[in-house]
């Protein structure tokens, strides 16, 4: 059973920057499809950012593109966020998920694993 660790929120004023890492234990992080989710009060989770088990393909939601980068440093199990010129609207608790997929996926029914989550508040 994999094990997935979130860090990294925090409280940021907008335009700033957070990286969010996810710690991977249980399996090996280089065998699986990852990927962001969120989750803002009151609204569904929705899909931030995936990354490929071979290849290292990435996809981004559109409210993201261009802001947000996906990596993964498979000899340290983790996978990361890094998220610059946040807004308000991007205010969540961030949860990194694991897939079996060996291609990018980026809908919740084809991740198996979740984390806890970490908040992100970011101020205007």
């Amino acid at each position: 059973q994999v094990h997935l660790v979130e860090s990294g929120g925090g409280l940021v004023q907008a335009g700033g920057s957070l990286r969010l890492s996810c710690a991977v234990s249980g399996r090996t992080l280089s065998n699986y499809a990852m990927g962001w989710f969120r989750q803002a009060p009151g609204k569904e989770r929705e899909f931030v950012a995936a990354i490929s088990y071979i290849g290292g393909s990435t996809v981004y939601a559109d409210s993201v593109k261009g802001r947000f980068g996906i990596s993964r440093d498979d000899a340290k199990n983790t996978l990361y966020l890094q998220m610059n010129n946040l807004k308000p609207d991007d205010t969540a608790v961030y949860y990194c998920a694991s897939s079996t997929s060996i291609v990018v996926v980026s809908t919740p029914s084809d991740f198996g694993s979740w984390g806890r989550g970490t908040q992100v508040t970011v101020s205007s």
